[in-house]
C-alpha cells in the first residue's frame, strides 16, 4: 500500500509538472504535504528539505551571484565580449559561449543570462546580427558551463546531497570538471559550427519603429477624438471608467498640439481632445457608440508615425521580460493594477512565437513573457531596478556599485578556494561569502531576499521528501527490480545510455531537479544489483538532468531567451536535439573512461 500511495503521489506530481496546471514550487510543496498526510514520511522528514545542505547552499549561491552581478563585474566581461567578439557568426558564437560558459561554472546561470541577454541584444544590433542566431547559444552555453563544477547548477548540488544520503558521500567541488570541460568544449564547437544554418534568421525589435511592425500596433493603436456630443466632456479618465468598462488603454491625451502622458487618470477631458488608445476595432466601435467619440481615419496612422506618437523626449517604449522569481507570474495585469503600480501601459505580450493583444488585463502572466510597455522614460528606468523584471536593452550603469566589483569577485573566489582546498565545506564557505557580501556593501541587507529564486528553493524543499518516501516505502526497490528484468540483458555501457536518455526526457517534461531526485536513487539501486560503479551512474544521471536543450520549458534559461529571440517551439528541437544526442553519446564514454564502470 505504501508503494502504491507513493507512486500515486509521484504520478500526480508528474502530471501537474507536465500539464503546468499549477506553479512547480507549489506542486512540490503539495507533494511533501501529501506524503506527511498519508504517513509515508514523518513530519520531520517532510520538512527536511528546508534544512537540507543542498537547499541552503543553492540559496547562498543565488545571493553570491547577485552580489557579483550588482557590482557590475559581469558588465565588464560584456565589454570584453563587445571588443573581442569577432566578425563571423561561428567566431562570435565561440567567443560568446566561451565567456559565458566559463562564468556559469561558478555563478548561477540564470543570473548570468539575465545580465548577458541585453548585452548580447545590443551587440547583435551593433554587429547587425540576427539576435535569433545568438540567444539560444547563450542559453545552451550557460547550461553546458554549469556542469563543470559542483556549484555551477543547483542540480549538481542536489545530486551531491543525494549521494551523501545514499551513503556514498558528498561530491567534491571539481568532481565533474574533467568530463564537464570536455563536454563543454564539444558543445561549444557544435554551437559555433551549426548556429549559422540551423537557427532561424529573426530579429525581434529593439527600436521604436520596428516595435510597431513586430507587434502589429497599427491594428491595435488608434486615435479617438472627443466630439462635442461626447459624455466624456468634463470627466476624468478615472471617473469615466472608460479603461475599466472597455478593453482599452489610453496611452496619451493630445490637446491643441500638446501631448499629455502618464499619469492620465485625473486629467479632465474636453471637446477636441485626441486620445491615443490601444484596443481592438470591436472595442473602439463600442467606445465610439457609447461615449460619443470619433475614430480618426486609418490613413493618418501608419507604422512610421505610431512610433513617433508613442515616443518622444519624455515617453518611451521598452520590452520587459518576466523573470521566474517575479511576483507577476500567475497574476493578471488587472489584478496587479499594473498601470497604477508602474505608471506604464502594456501594449502587447509576446509569448514565444505568439503575440497577444486582446484582453490583456485578463491574461495570467507566465515566466518568460515579454511585455511591450509604453510610458514615461523615468518609469521605464524604474523597471531596471527590480530583480523580478528585466528590461531587454543595454541599461545604464548608474545603479551598479562598480567600485565594489573587485571585492565581490574576491569574495566569490574565496568561497571557491576554501571549498576546493577542503578548508571548509561548500555550505559553510558560501554562507561566509553571503555575510561578507553584506558587510562589505556589495549587497544591501534588503536585497538578499530578492536575490533568492524562491521557486527553486521551494521546489527543492518539496521534492527532497519524495526521495525519502521512495526509499522508505520500497518504491525505489520495486522500480529497480522492474528495470533489472530488462537491464540484466544489457552491458553497463547501454545501461548508462538508458539512464541518460530517460533522465533527459524527464528533464524536458518536468525539471532538472525533479529528474535527479527521481532517477539517482533508482539508478544507484540498479548499479548495486549489477555490481557497477554507483558514481558512474550518478554522474551520468546528473549530467543528463543538466543538459536540457530540446524545449524552451525544460530549463529556465531556455525560457528566458524564448520570446526575446523570437523563437518557435520547434526551433529548440531542431537545434537542441542533435546536441542532446551528441552529449548523450559522449557522456557514457567519458564517465567510463574517467570514473570506471565496475563497482
Amino acid at each position: 500500500m505504501s508503494i502504491a500511495i507513493t507512486l500515486g503521489i509521484l504520478f500526480f506530481a508528474l502530471i501537474c509538472f507536465a500539464m503546468e496546471w499549477l506553479p512547480v514550487d507549489f506542486v512540490a510543496l503539495s507533494v511533501a504535504i501529501l506524503l506527511m498526510v498519508f504517513g509515508i514520511v514523518t513530519p520531520e522528514e517532510g520538512i527536511s528539505g528546508f534544512s537540507n545542505p543542498a537547499t541552503i547552499t543553492v540559496m547562498a549561491m543565488f545571493i553570491l551571484s547577485a552580489g557579483i552581478s550588482r557590482t557590475g563585474a559581469l558588465q565588464v566581461v560584456g565589454d570584453w565580449l563587445m571588443k573581442w567578439g569577432g566578425k563571423t557568426t561561428p567566431q562570435q558564437t565561440f567567443v560568446m559561449g566561451s565567456f559565458v560558459g566559463s562564468i556559469t561554472a561558478f555563478i548561477n546561470n540564470t543570473a548570468v543570462v539575465a545580465v548577458f541577454l541585453p548585452i548580447i541584444e545590443d551587440w547583435c544590433k551593433k554587429q547587425k546580427i540576427p539576435v535569433s542566431k545568438m540567444l539560444m547559444p547563450l542559453s545552451y552555453a550557460s547550461i553546458l558551463g554549469g556542469t563543470i563544477t559542483l556549484i555551477g547548477t543547483s542540480t549538481n548540488l542536489l545530486a551531491s546531497s543525494l549521494s551523501k544520503q545514499l551513503g556514498y558521500g558528498s561530491f567534491g567541488l571539481f568532481e565533474f570538471t574533467e568530463a564537464g570541460i570536455i563536454k563543454f568544449i564539444i558543445g561549444i564547437i557544435y554551437l559555433s559550427l551549426t548556429s549559422a544554418w540551423l537557427l532561424p534568421n529573426r530579429s525581434p525589435t529593439n527600436n521604436g519603429s520596428s516595435y510597431a511592425q513586430e507587434y502589429q500596433l497599427k491594428e491595435y493603436v488608434s486615435e479617438l477624438v472627443v466630439s462635442p456630443r461626447s459624455n466624456l466632456i468634463k470627466q476624468t479618465l478615472r471617473s469615466s471608467e472608460i479603461q475599466r468598462k472597455f478593453d482599452v488603454d489610453v496611452l496619451e491625451i493630445i490637446r491643441d498640439g500638446i501631448h499629455f502622458s502618464q499619469p492620465l487618470a485625473d486629467k479632465v477631458l474636453a471637446a477636441g481632445d485626441i486620445l491615443l488608445v490601444r484596443g481592438t476595432k470591436e472595442e473602439l466601435l463600442r467606445v465610439r457608440d457609447e461615449r460619443g467619440l470619433d475614430i480618426l481615419p486609418d490613413i493618418k496612422f501608419q507604422d512610421e508615425n505610431i512610433a513617433s506618437q508613442l515616443t518622444d523626449n519624455e515617453e518611451g517604449i521598452a520590452e520587459i521580460l518576466i523573470l521566474s522569481n517575479s511576483r507577476l507570474v500567475g497574476s493578471t495585469l488587472k489584478d496587479l493594477r499594473f498601470r497604477q503600480r508602474y505608471n506604464a501601459t502594456v501594449l502587447a505580450i509576446r509569448r514565444g512565437e505568439e503575440v497577444l493583444r486582446d484582453r490583456l488585463g485578463q491574461i495570467p502572466l507566465r515566466f518568460g513573457d515579454l511585455l511591450l510597455v509604453q510610458g514615461p522614460k523615468e518609469s521605464l528606468l524604474g523597471f531596471q531596478t527590480t530583480r523580478e523584471l528585466l528590461v531587454i536593452e543595454q541599461g545604464n550603469r548608474e545603479g551598479l556599485r562598480l567600485e565594489k566589483a573587485p571585492i565581490a569577485v574576491a569574495i566569490g573566489l574565496g568561497v571557491i578556494i576554501l571549498a576546493a582546498l577542503n578548508l571548509m565545506p561548500i555550505l559553510v564557505s558560501s554562507l561566509v561569502g553571503v555575510a561578507l557580501m553584506v558587510l562589505t556593501g556589495c549587497l544591501k541587507p534588503g536585497e538578499i531576499y530578492g536575490a533568492i529564486r524562491w521557486d527553486v528553493i521551494f521546489l527543492l524543499a518539496g521534492l527532497i521528501p519524495m526521495g525519502i518516501a521512495m526509499e522508505k516505502s520500497g518504491a525505489t526497490d520495486w522500480l529497480a527490480d522492474k528495470i533489472l528484468l530488462v537491464g540484466n540483458n544489457f552491458s553497463g555501457f547501454w545501461l548508462l545510455i538508458f539512464f541518460y536518455f530517460v533522465t533527459t526526457i524527464l528533464t524536458e517534461i518536468l525539471s532538472n531537479n525533479a529528474s535527479v531526485i527521481l532517477m539517482i536513487p533508482l539508478a544507484v539501486k540498479v548499479a548495486e544489483s549489477l555490481s557497477l560503479n554507483p558514481f558512474a551512474i550518478m554522474f551520468t544521471v546528473t549530467f543528463a538532468a543538466s543538459n536540457s536543450f530540446m524545449t524552451p520549458i525544460g530549463y529556465q534559461t531556455n525560457t528566458m531567451v524564448y520570446s526575446p529571440g523570437g523563437y518557435r517551439f520547434r526551433d529548440f528541437t531542431r537545434f537542441g536535439a542533435p546536441l542532446s544526442l551528441l552529449q548523450g553519446i559522449i557522456t557514457p564514454f567519458l564517465v567510463i573512461w574517467l570514473y570506471g564502470l565496475e563497482g
